[in-house]
């Protein structure tokens, strides 16, 4: 049984601080298309701060390396 890889934000796949492609690494999903999903998905729904839950990941999430 391997361990599960931790999440962190991604140095190599980072826009603004790393938090999309770090998600993206590590649940093996493509860095650009969830970055649009869930840009889309923020501007959609008024429900969804999307600003606001990104400035939490970024704070919660530590940095990879």
């Amino acid at each position: 049984m391997t361990a599960a890889r931790p999440l962190r934000r991604s140095r190599r796949h980072r826009v603004v601080a790393g938090v999309m492609g770090g998600i993206a690494e590590h649940f093996g999903l493509d860095p650009t298309g969830l970055r649009v999903v869930y840009v889309i998905g923020s501007i959609v729904s008024a429900a969804f701060p999307g600003l606001l839950v990104y400035l939490i990941l970024w704070l919660l999430i530590p940095q990879e390396g």
